[in-house]
């Protein structure tokens, strides 16, 4: 999943002590999902910088060596040979060689682990792309003190101290949860944003056959301000739908909930739900009914979407009780609400048609 998605979401790493060695379950390639994206920021937001050049020029540049000029060429009439010292805005290329040691560690460590799935070959090719975006430089391993001088000696831009940091677990050899010899790396990944990032990526393929375009929440593109009066005294800053799907005509607005309750309303029904999950399902139909707010389109569809197992999806999905559906009054507009779920287990394609057969039919 986190390969199909194109890793939208990576393990967060934990500022608190390393593992004990002996917590050895987590596989290698997680410690790549989380470093290759790292990698991949440092050098989107690399800063070249001044250094010292001394070559030959074919006018005066910089600080000018005339005796040299005049004993070793304008003595043999090489008059545009100019011995010049300026500032020259470079790369660092020690950053780039610690960058391609680093990366190469990976690939190599990742092609060893082929046999754990399709996973690995989306980080294969990431890395691969990485590494020819450097391969202009030798890889070479940095000292302790040029990562030390990394982090501490100059301006930073986002993402350059994570970066720094990859390098140095590379160098370092350490794992996630004690994979290596020294000891593990303690990391955290959220399944509420995990499961938002799956349903994003399932929208995200299914737009484009419906002519839609999609805007997510995880990069603030849905994002509504709420104006208060006064300012000080409000609570809720600001609306935040999960995925939005638009086209002129429709909106779709998918709020993805990583809760039970679609297991449980299909198992028990609504009437035998306990009193306190039947609370926080209103409370999830009310919170995407206010994002229907947001659009001014002459139809909305509010989507909430929860997880479940795969063969619960399946049996649903062949019984034609993969949706719930009801529409709300709202003046000139055709508001619609879907109750639906998107499985762990398969594809974000497979999941992405059968959602398609769901919005097409109310669209």
């Amino acid at each position: 999943m986190m390969g199909d998605m194109g890793f939208r979401v990576v393990p967060d790493i934990l500022p608190l002590p390393a593992l004990p060695r002996s917590d050895r379950s987590i596989p290698e390639w997680v410690l790549s999902s989380v470093v290759l994206p790292r990698i991949e920021r440092l050098l989107r937001g690399l800063n070249r910088q001044f250094e010292m050049r001394s070559d030959l020029q074919t006018a005066p540049k910089g600080r000018v060596d005339w005796g040299s000029w005049a004993t070793q060429h304008l003595s043999r009439g090489a008059f545009l040979r100019v011995p010049c010292t300026y500032p020259a805005l470079q790369e660092d290329r020690r950053l780039l060689a610690g960058l391609h040691y680093a990366l190469r560690l990976h690939l190599d460590s990742l092609e060893s682990q082929r046999s754990a799935g399709s996973v690995i070959v989306h980080l294969v090719e990431f890395c691969r792309d990485l590494i020819r975006q450097v391969s202009h430089v030798a890889p070479a391993p940095p000292s302790a003190g040029a990562i030390a001088a990394w982090v501490h000696g100059r301006l930073q831009s986002p993402g350059w101290a994570e970066g720094v940091e990859a390098i140095e677990w590379a160098v370092e050899q350490r794992g996630l949860a004690g994979i290596s010899d020294l000891r593990g790396i303690p990391w955290r990944l959220e399944m509420e944003e995990f499961f938002e990032a799956w349903v994003e990526t399932v929208v995200s393929r299914l737009a484009p056959s419906i002519g839609a375009r999609v805007q997510v929440g995880r990069l603030r593109q849905t994002q509504s301000p709420l104006q208060w009066e006064p300012p000080y005294e409000g609570s809720q800053r600001y609306l935040l739908p999960d995925v939005v799907m638009q086209r002129d005509d429709v909106s779709f607005v998918f709020d993805a909930k990583y809760k039970q309750h679609w297991e449980e309303l299909n198992s028990s029904g609504w009437t035998r739900l306990e009193e306190i999950i039947k609370e926080r399902h209103r409370t999830d139909l009310l919170q995407v009914l206010a994002y229907s707010t947001l659009f001014s389109t002459p139809k909305v569809v509010c989507v909430l979407v929860y997880p479940c197992r795969r063969d619960t999806w399946e049996s649903l999905k062949s019984r034609g009780r993969l949706v719930h559906r009801a529409s709300v009054a709202s003046g000139h507009r055709d508001v619609s609400l879907l109750l639906t779920a998107v499985p762990f287990g398969v594809t974000a394609r497979e999941a992405a048609d059968t959602l398609a057969e769901v919005t097409v039919s109310v669209a």
